[in-house]
C-alpha cells in the first residue's frame, strides 16, 4: 500500500486501464455509455485537467496536486443551467451552493481542486471574468458566486505550498475542450487516495431512451447523463467491484506481505492510523441534457449515493461527500439587469417557455445517475499510478490483473447467469 522509504522503488504501475477495458464483460447496469464514456458526451460540457507536480526541496516536500475544470457550457457567463446539491455528509466545501439552492441556477465553471485552493479557484474564476466581461475602462456591473469543490491531498501533497494559482483556473477555462476527461492522478485528483489505493479523476456516462415530446408516443429522443468523481475516499476493506468484496482480499493479501518487512508495515500502520483519524472526501459533478427542473435535479444528486455506496462508501462522519447535477437543456438568461445589459424590467414578473420531464417518467435517468457515478470511480481508481509523495509516501495503484482475477473468479460478469 504505502512505504515512507525515499530509496522505495515502488514508483511505476504496469499499464492502467478502464474499468471497461480490464472487464469487458462485467454487468454495469442497462443502460449503454456513451461514445467517449465521459462527461463530456453530454453536449455542450466542456473539461480541463491540469496536474501540478513539483519536487521536495530542502524547504518543501513534494508537491502533488492540480485543478479540475467543468464548463457547463461555453456560454456559462450569461446562460446559466439548472442545478441541484445534495449533500450525503457535509465535511467539505462547495462554495456558490447556497445561491444555487436559492434560485436553482448555476452560471459559474465548476472547478475540483485541493482543500488549501479554494480561495486562488475562487479568484482565477473572477479573474477570467473580469479578463472577459469587463467594460472598456476594465469595471464590472455583473453578478456571479464562483462554484468550487475540494478534497484534501495532503498525504501526498505538501498542500501548505498553496501550489494551486489562479492563473491555472484561468488556463484551465480557456482550455476546457469536448474531449474525454483524462483519468487517475490528474486535475484536482492528482494526490488523492481511494480506499487506501491511488485514487484520483474519473468519468463515466450513460445514454437513456426517451421521448422528445410530453405525449410519450413522438419522436424518440436520447438523453445523457453523465458523472465525474475526485474520489479521495474510503477504507481498504470495504471496496467492492461490480459486487466482488475485492478490497478484503487484497487487504489481507497486503498486510500479510507486510508482516516480514519492517519498512512495509511501518508505511501500513502510519496510512490506517491517518486514515482511521480521518478519512477523506468525495466530490461528484453530474451533467445531463435531459430538461430538468432544479428539484429534479436534487434527487438526480441525491442517486450519486447509491453509486457510491456499491462501491464502499458510507459517508463517515470527516468525510466531505457532495453532489452537485446540472441540466444543459435549458438555456437560463442571466445577467439581464446586470453587465450593462438591462434588457429586462426586474419589477415585472415575465414568464420563459420551458420544458420539463415527466417525474413519473425519471427513473432511467436516476438509475443511470448511480450508475455512471459507480464506474466513474472505478475508472478513477483503475487509471490512477502508483505515487510517490511527501515525505516519500508512496500510495500503490490497485492491481489491475489481481482485480481482474478476483472478480472473475468471484463474480457474474455477464447477464448469462451460470
Amino acid at each position: 500500500m504505502a512505504s515512507p522509504s525515499t530509496t522505495t522503488t515502488i514508483t511505476t504501475s504496469p499499464p492502467r486501464r478502464r474499468l471497461r477495458d480490464l472487464l469487458p464483460d462485467l454487468h454495469l447496469g442497462r443502460y449503454p455509455p456513451g461514445p467517449l464514456n465521459s462527461l463530456t458526451d453530454v453536449p455542450g460540457v466542456l473539461v480541463h485537467t491540469e496536474s501540478i507536480h513539483l519536487p521536495a526541496t530542502s524547504n518543501s516536500g513534494a508537491v502533488n496536486t492540480g485543478v479540475t475544470t467543468i464548463l457547463p457550457r461555453h456560454s456559462f457567463f450569461s446562460h446559466a443551467c439548472y442545478a441541484g446539491l445534495f449533500r450525503f455528509n457535509g465535511s467539505g466545501e462547495l462554495t456558490g451552493s447556497h445561491w444555487i439552492e436559492e434560485t436553482g441556477l448555476l452560471h459559474s465553471p465548476i472547478i475540483l481542486t485541493n482543500s488549501f485552493a479554494v480561495g486562488a479557484a475562487y479568484q482565477g474564476i473572477y479573474e477570467h471574468a473580469i479578463r472577459e466581461q469587463s467594460d472598456a475602462k476594465g469595471r464590472v456591473d455583473w453578478f456571479m458566486l464562483p462554484v468550487v469543490g475540494e478534497t484534501f491531498d495532503g498525504y501526498l501533497n505538501d498542500i501548505s505550498q498553496f501550489a494551486v494559482r489562479p492563473e491555472h483556473i484561468v488556463r484551465g477555462i480557456d482550455r476546457a475542450s469536448a474531449e474525454r476527461v483524462r483519468e487517475g492522478n490528474t486535475g484536482g485528483g492528482r494526490g488523492m487516495v481511494c480506499h487506501f489505493w491511488k485514487g484520483g479523476t474519473g468519468s463515466s456516462s450513460r445514454v437513456v431512451e426517451g421521448f422528445a415530446d410530453g405525449e410519450g408516443t413522438g419522436k424518440e429522443k436520447r438523453y445523457t447523463v453523465a458523472a465525474l468523481v475526485q474520489a479521495n475516499y474510503g477504507r481498504p476493506e470495504a471496496l467492492r467491484i461490480g459486487g466482488v468484496p475485492v478490497g478484503r482480499v487484497l487487504q489481507r493479501e497486503v498486510e500479510k506481505r507486510a508482516e516480514d518487512d519492517k519498512e512495509r508495515k511501518a508505511a501500513l500502520e502510519e496510512l490506517t492510523t491517518e486514515k482511521n483519524r480521518k478519512d477523506g472526501s468525495i466530490i461528484v459533478i453530474l451533467a445531463t441534457d435531459a430538461p430538468l427542473h432544479p428539484l429534479q435535479l436534487q434527487r438526480v444528486a441525491k442517486r450519486a449515493t447509491s453509486g457510491l455506496s456499491r462501491v464502499g462508501g458510507v459517508g463517515h462522519n470527516p468525510s466531505g461527500d457532495i453532489f452537485l447535477a446540472f441540466s444543459t437543456a435549458s438555456a437560463i438568461p442571466v445577467q439581464t439587469v446586470t453587465a450593462n445589459k438591462r434588457s429586462v424590467d426586474p419589477w415585472k414578473p415575465t414568464p420563459m417557455d420551458l420544458q420539463v420531464l415527466d417525474d413519473q417518467t425519471i427513473n432511467g435517468l436516476f438509475e443511470a445517475a448511480a450508475d455512471a457515478t459507480e464506474e466513474a470511480i472505478y475508472n478513477a481508481l483503475c487509471m490512477a499510478e502508483t505515487m510517490v509523495g511527501v515525505d516519500g509516501r508512496v500510495i500503490e495503484a490497485l492491481p489491475l490483473e489481481r482485480v481482474k482475477s478476483l472478480v472473475e473468479k468471484y463474480g457474474y460478469l455477464t447477464d448469462e447467469l451460470a
